[in-house]
């Protein structure tokens, strides 16, 4: 079992005493903003994302994953624990971060949004079995569970369906700003369904629909526009590569032209170039959009678009 992705059971004691701490303070990880605007708390970026859009000047919101960090690897402070039972809202994805669904647990948060109620998961192939030559993952990886693929932000609509989720809770929690709240969530959804519409017309003349990325967080923008995902890691960033499912990377790449292999911003792209070099291909980011390294130079929709670019050159654009 990977303990760096278990919360450790000390932390949900100590949230006791964090909680006196944020009754008394207004630190950003205190829960309350002492401002008379909602508290909210997402568990890593896209929720992040939507939720600032969202709630606008009316809602403070805290990422509980920092930018430039993996959030499959995210630990919990006592702070951040004691922060979910303080909040008004916690937004969060059950199954992509076992910490933070183990705290929440715990918690008991005013208002939430679990996306996966508005997006339900979906299993896509078997990836994971190849990876893992035929074997079941270890106890705990990440989004490898009965519930399917964690990754349902990288479909635009499948985004849009949880801001829904978000702009509904946020009503409820503050009924005075509900009509601020779905002015901002149609605008979001107006911008996601327009990028859907950029992908679905970007990719659908391309000359190749395969693609290899280091993990298969891919699939639901592989399923949204007729494309075939192949990850060299399964579901799992950290998953290691079975010799025969590398020797199956080897095959598709040559069957199916692949020109480049891709590898992504947050996690080891070690074996993505080896696998490049091996087979004379080009590389390329493919960016989940997990996190972004700095907020304030790039965001989902600009991640998304550069990931569009990335794929038709890839693909062979015509």
């Amino acid at each position: 079992m990977n303990v760096r992705r278990r919360l450790v059971p000390g932390l949900l004691a100590a949230a006791a005493a964090t909680s006196m701490i944020a009754l008394t303070g207004c630190s950003p990880e205190s829960g309350g903003s002492g401002n008379g605007k909602v508290d909210a708390t997402a568990s890593f970026y896209p929720l992040e994302y939507i939720t600032k859009r969202i709630g606008g000047e009316h809602v403070n919101v805290t990422g509980l994953t920092k930018p430039g960090v993996e959030p499959h690897d995210l630990e919990l402070t006592p702070r951040q624990v004691g922060r979910l039972s303080d909040t008004d809202l916690v937004v969060y994805l059950k199954g992509l971060q076992p910490a933070v669904d183990e705290a929440v647990s715990q918690a008991h948060p005013k208002h939430l949004v679990e996306a996966t109620r508005y997006s339900p998961l979906v299993a896509h192939g078997e990836e994971v079995d190849a990876v893992h030559g035929g074997t079941a993952p270890e106890e705990g990886g990440h989004g490898e569970n009965a519930s399917g693929d964690p990754h349902i932000w990288l479909d635009p609509t499948r985004l849009a369906k949880v801001a829904e989720g978000v702009n509904k809770q946020l009503a409820a929690a503050d009924p005075a700003h509900a009509a601020s709240y779905k002015a901002n969530t149609d605008k979001l959804v107006g911008e996601l369904n327009a990028l859907d519409k950029e992908f679905t017309e970007g990719l659908s003349g391309v000359k190749r629909r395969t693609f290899v990325t280091t993990h298969a967080a891919f699939g639901y923008l592989a399923e949204r526009y007729r494309l075939d995902e192949v990850g060299i890691s399964g579901l799992d960033p950290e998953a290691e590569p079975s010799p025969a499912h590398l020797a199956d990377l080897h095959r598709t790449a040559e069957e199916k032209k692949v020109s480049t292999i891709f590898f992504e911003t947050l996690a080891n792209p070690k074996t993505a170039k080896t696998l490049a070099e091996d087979l004379h291909l080009k590389t390329a980011v493919l960016d989940p959009v997990e996190g972004v390294r700095d907020p304030k130079k790039s965001d989902y929709f600009s991640v998304m678009r550069q990931n569009l670019k990335n794929l038709q050159a890839a693909l062979g654009s015509s």
